[in-house]
């Protein structure tokens, strides 16, 4: 494990950041912050006028001009994943760090127009088809890096873990036992696999790829499920920390200067950590891109 480090900073003026889940909460932090050092952003969001509204903000926050470019998108639709990514490639001649940020936990099921559980597939299938349809662009880079948004959640996957439709954990006592929330730790421990295998596809070349813990966040996360997900929410937030320092991991990945021994890693609060013993399964982590290709299809590309 490393240490908290004092490494040298990438100069972001100027370079390409694409985000999503940029209008609220880390993402936003996030966008501030990286705004503030100059570089040109990509915003990838589903509502129009909150994409705006933050577009407007941190253009007005920024005391040089910067490029912000905006594109909507349904990130839980592989339609609309495909059709933002061809607006994204036609408009972006360069991408230089590609922050996959965007997530929900859904209480009841919910299925997306493809027939995929909801969960599923805006916290892992969005990331995995984003990134895999940018990633000829990033490479076009001097040097790029890809920042994933995982979570200290994906422990609650001990073992057993198969990469089905997960539809029967909201139903009957799967659900009252907790289905949801397993359901989305195992979003968050297939964003770290994800990680762990890009990063060995990616080795020797000029992307490196990287994901992070925010921590508990005071955000509108788990905003959408009802009454009984506010009330838990709000009582979390007492213990919570605050959107700019679940953000500051992903900042500090995006700004090092040297990120090259830091591929395919897992971090917290600007340490590199350890996840489970799950997490780190280099045989379980091939096995999930081989079938998140397949729900993709991503060999059709």
């Amino acid at each position: 494990m490393t240490d908290r480090t004092t490494k040298k900073e990438w100069n972001l003026k100027d370079k390409y950041v694409l985000i999503t889940g940029a209008t609220s909460g880390i993402g936003l932090a996030a966008a501030k912050a990286i705004a503030a050092r100059g570089a040109n952003l990509g915003i990838i969001a589903r509502n129009p006028g909150k994409a705006q509204e933050v577009s407007d903000l941190l253009k007005r926050q920024t005391t040089e001009p910067i490029n912000i470019d905006l594109f909507i998108a349904d990130l839980s639709s592989q339609r609309s994943i495909r059709k933002a990514a061809a607006q994204i490639l036609e408009r972006c001649p360069r991408i230089d760090v590609l922050v996959n940020n965007a997530g929900a936990l859904f209480d009841t099921l919910q299925e997306t127009e493809e027939g995929v559980e909801m969960t599923w597939a805006l916290n892992h299938l969005a990331p995995f088809l984003l990134t895999s349809m940018l990633l000829d662009r990033l490479k076009e880079s001097d040097s790029a890096r890809i920042i994933n948004t995982a979570s200290h959640g994906h422990k609650m996957i001990k073992k057993g873990f198969e990469f089905d439709n997960g539809k029967h954990l909201y139903r009957g006592f799967k659900k009252l036992l907790g289905g949801p929330t397993i359901r989305y730790a195992q979003t968050k421990l297939a964003n770290i696999l994800f990680t762990s295998e890009l990063a060995r596809r990616l080795e020797g070349s000029n992307v490196t790829v990287h994901c992070f813990d925010p921590g508990l966040v005071a955000t509108n996360f788990n905003q959408n499920n009802g009454i009984m997900a506010k009330a838990t929410m709000a009582v979390m937030k007492l213990f919570s920390r605050s959107p700019e320092k679940g953000a500051d991991t992903l900042v500090w990945l995006a700004e090092l200067e040297n990120v090259s021994n830091l591929n395919g890693h897992y971090f917290a609060d600007r340490h590199q950590k350890a996840p489970t013993e799950l997490a780190a399964d280099k045989e379980l982590a091939r096995k999930l891109w081989n079938i998140s290709d397949e729900q993709v299809q991503l060999s059709l590309l």
